[in-house]
C-alpha cells in the first residue's frame, strides 16, 4: 500500500504527537508499504520520514522548489522536486492508495480539505482519513458536523471520512474501505 502522509511541519506543544507519529512510521515500515509526503525533514514530517526509513519502509518526497531550498532534508527513497504545490498535490494523489492527515497548520488542513474535497465530487474512491492523536481533531469534526446539520454537507459524505486515535484500527479501516458513491450535488435546492 502507498499512504500519503499529511503533517506538521513543526513538532506541536505535546510529546505525544511524535511519539504516535514515530510509531506510524514504525508500523508502516515493518509493513513494508510506502510513505508518499511533503519531502522536508522538520517537524512531523521528518520524525515520520525517518522512523519509515529506519523500519525498512520506502519514503517518497515531493516537494515544491522554493521550498526545498528553506527547509532540511533527509537521503530519501525518491525525492522529486516540482514548480508548484499544486503540481505536489497531484503528483501526491497520483502515487497514492490512501491519504491519512496527522496533526499539522494550514497546510496540512488544506491538504486534507483538498483531498477530501476531490473523494466528495467523484474525482477519486480513495480512502481519507484523519489519525486523530491527542484528539488533535475534534474541534474540526465539530465544525464538520454543524456543516452537515446547516445543510452545507451530506451526512453520507461526512461518514467516509475515516476518524481513528487508534493506529491498528486506523490501518484496518483503510484496507477494508468501500467507497460509497454520493451525489454532492442531490440534497441542494434551487
Amino acid at each position: 500500500m502507498k499512504i500519503c502522509l499529511f503533517s506538521g511541519s513543526s513538532l506541536g506543544q505535546h510529546p505525544i504527537y511524535a511519539e504516535q507519529v514515530r510509531a506510524l512510521g514504525e508500523q508502516i515500515g515493518k509493513q513494508g508499504w510506502e510513505v508518499i509526503y511533503g519531502g522536508g525533514n522538520a517537524g512531523l514530517m521528518g520524525v515520520l520520514a525517518q522512523s519509515v526509513l529506519d523500519n525498512g519502509g520506502r519514503v517518497t518526497g515531493i516537494i515544491p522548489k522554493k521550498i526545498v531550498e528553506n527547509v532540511p532534508s533527509i537521503e530519501l527513497s525518491e525525492l522529486l522536486i516540482v514548480e508548484t504545490m499544486h503540481e505536489r498535490k497531484q503528483l501526491m494523489y497520483e502515487r497514492s492508495d490512501a491519504f491519512v492527515t496527522l496533526p499539522g497548520g494550514i497546510g496540512t488542513l488544506e491538504e486534507l480539505f483538498e483531498i477530501f474535497t476531490w473523494q466528495q465530487i467523484g474525482y477519486h474512491e480513495k480512502p481519507v482519513a484523519v489519525f486523530n492523536i491527542n484528539r488533535f481533531f475534534q474541534p474540526l469534526l465539530q465544525m464538520l458536523d454543524h456543516t452537515v446539520n446547516e445543510g452545507f454537507l451530506s451526512s453520507t459524505c461526512l461518514e467516509q471520512l475515516i476518524v481513528e486515535e487508534d493506529m491498528n484500527i486506523l490501518f484496518d479501516r483503510l484496507q477494508s474501505f468501500e467507497y460509497q458513491t454520493v451525489n454532492k450535488w442531490a440534497h441542494t435546492k434551487s
